[in-house]
């Protein structure tokens, strides 16, 4: 029996209108047609298609309490999360209060109201840190986290594992560097696809400003990372009470190589200059993931290389340029 065939059920989305969300969340819907599906939300944002919202503070723990005990979700898929590496020092005070204190109050209320059902955690692959620079990252290599991102998702999965009680079945998914349409133009693809645009449409210098360019990197489509999870909630439910696993496609891609696969889609010739401000003071050289758990458990494999990852994002950005 798996989650998607196993009757009525509540689902509880976090973090359902990021990057992330808004692609898995139209996809939740397909994987549960007959659940009731409630999505936590920041603010008075609409209620996408299939969907109710619960506007509340994931960091206010009183109101993540009574979220929970009014739900009583069988499965929560937790997204939400403070996510930029590269903006942490200026934000460490945000991403501990939700990447920590957040998970800290799901995990309680879970436990107190609603322990029999499956927690979906997205942690990340950086929780593996300096550990990568003895190969690639299986589920047992040690965890030496390096920012703190990656201590606070650390932190988070540990605090899920000792709160959550053995009745709740919790998957743990480090995922590793995802891109596409609609990330951030703080993230490091992005990044190089939007300086771009702006370049072509001529409301910005034909130059591009870069940090460390000969980092390797393992990326996914978000779509294939989306589908991922898709696959872990549509599996079996009998499994153990702590799966732990690794969504990577298993190649890692020099930096500098995919912005000269950018830069030779443009529509003019631009230049690029190092910016010692993009500089990340921690930076492993190269970064791989092994995924055969996921594919065990699932048959789960990444559909789209990053040649659609460069194609989408162009796309993205030349569409919002175009925008009135």
């Amino acid at each position: 029996m798996t989650l998607a065939t196993s009757g009525q059920a509540t689902l509880l989305l976090t973090g359902g209108r990021g990057f992330v969300g808004r692609s898995l969340a139209p996809r939740l819907v397909d994987l549960f047609p007959r659940a009731r599906r409630i999505m936590a939300i920041q603010g008075a944002e609409a209620a996408p298609v299939g969907w109710e919202t619960a506007p509340i503070d994931l960091a206010d723990e009183a109101a993540v309490d009574r979220l929970v005990a009014w739900a009583r979700p069988t499965i929560v898929v937790h997204l939400a999360a403070q996510a930029s590496v590269g903006q942490l020092a200026q934000a460490a005070e945000a991403t501990w209060r939700v990447n920590v204190l957040g998970v800290l109050g799901l995990a309680g209320a879970i436990a107190r109201h609603a322990p029999a059902g499956v927690f979906l955690f997205t942690s990340t692959a950086e929780v593996y840190g300096a550990s990568f620079l003895a190969g690639p990252a299986r589920e047992e290599t040690p965890t030496a986290p390096v920012n703190a991102y990656a201590v606070s998702k650390l932190a988070a999965e540990y605090i899920l594992q000792d709160i959550l009680p053995p009745a709740t079945r919790l998957i743990i998914a480090r995922a590793f560097n995802h891109s596409g349409p609609g990330q951030d133009d703080r993230f490091v693809l992005p990044s190089f696809a939007a300086q771009i645009v702006r370049a072509e449409a001529g409301s910005a210098p034909a130059v591009i400003r870069v940090g460390n360019l000969d980092a390797e990197r393992d990326f996914l489509h978000v779509a294939d990372v989306v589908e991922a999870y898709v696959a872990l909630l549509a599996a079996p439910s009998e499994g153990p009470r702590l799966t732990r696993v690794n969504v990577a496609s298993g190649e890692a891609w020099r930096l500098g190589a995919l912005l000269d696969d950018l830069l030779a889609r443009a529509r003019r010739p631009i230049t690029v200059e190092v910016d010692p401000a993009r500089m990340r003071p921690a930076d492993i050289p190269r970064v791989i993931g092994d995924a055969s758990r996921l594919r065990a458990l699932t048959g789960w494999r990444p559909r789209l290389g990053v040649d659609a990852i460069l194609d989408d994002l162009l796309s993205y950005f030349r569409a919002r340029e175009a925008e009135p």
